[in-house]
Parts: structure tokens; C-alpha cells; sequence
């Protein structure tokens, strides 16, 4: 009775596979989850290589993907999904290919939409310090600083 025993690297695949089929991933996520694995040198290398052949991996996609739900459900600008993306060590070509995801009058109908709701939840009275904590806000989601003062005076108004 003998049984054949699959190597630690394809074990590795299989639990990659699913790793990715679940949701989008780039380059540096997979290879840390391969590290945790213990998986290292050329395996590690082979088994990313077999990944993007078979689809599984696909950074543009992952960009395009992380742009869309950071901006839809986090509400995130441009700015702060940007940032995030370079964290992840992403080409150039697909942040490029990520922002072309946020169309221009949903990015604006979005800012505005965000500011009148945090303008409602203010307690401040004084007009300026208002529009501080408003245009605060909003900058700290990633949201352009001349946008952000062009919406704050237009919401506050």
C-alpha cells in the first residue's frame, strides 16, 4: 500500500491557487504568504511564475480591483489609494491603469456627497474652523487639496 505523497511545493500551489481564486492579490502579498509557507528560492519563484501563467495572479487586475472597492466602499481619493498601492510595489503602468478605474464625476459627486455628510456631523460653530475640520477630513482620505477647498466653500455655502 503505497501512497503518493504530493511535495511541500505542490501543497504550496494548491494553497496559493485558493489564495488567489478568493480574491485579487499582488506580487509581494502572495510571496510573504509563500515565506509564511516556508517556501523559498527557486520553488518560490516557480510557484509564482505557474500562478500568473494560470491566471491566478494578475497585478493590473489587483490594481484595477483594489482601486474600485477602496474608492466605492471605503471612499477613499485618489491620493491615499495611490499610496497604497506603491506600498505594494506596483508598476507604474498599473497604478496608471487603477485610477483610470474612478470615473471624474463619480470622484466628485463621491467628495461632495462625503463632506455634507461630515458637515452635518460637526458641532463647530465658527465658519472657519468648519471648513478646517471639513477640508481635514477630506484630506485625510486622499482627496486633492484644490478639489477638496473648491467643494468645502461650495458644501459650507
Amino acid at each position: 500500500m503505497s501512497k503518493k505523497f504530493k511535495s511541500t511545493k505542490e501543497i504550496a500551489l494548491g494553497k496559493l491557487q485558493r489564495y488567489c481564486a478568493y480574491q485579487d492579490r499582488c506580487h509581494q502579498e502572495v510571496r510573504s504568504k509563500l515565506i509564511e509557507l516556508q517556501i523559498y528560492g527557486d520553488d518560490l519563484e516557480e510557484i509564482i511564475s505557474e500562478l500568473i501563467q494560470e491566471n491566478f495572479l494578475n497585478e493590473e487586475r489587483f490594481a484595477r480591483s483594489f482601486a474600485r472597492g477602496k474608492f466605492r466602499i471605503k471612499k477613499w481619493g485618489k491620493i491615499k489609494i495611490r499610496q497604497e498601492l506603491k506600498k505594494r510595489k506596483l508598476s507604474d503602468y498599473c497604478l496608471k491603469k487603477a485610477m483610470e478605474e474612478i470615473e471624474a464625476d463619480d470622484y466628485l459627486k463621491e467628495l461632495k456627497i462625503l463632506l455634507q455628510k461630515k458637515l452635518s456631523t460637526l458641532k463647530e460653530t465658527d465658519p472657519f474652523k468648519r471648513k478646517q475640520k471639513l477640508a481635514a477630513y477630506a484630506l485625510r482620505k486622499g482627496f486633492e487639496p484644490p478639489l477638496v477647498w473648491q467643494l468645502v466653500k461650495e458644501v459650507v455655502e
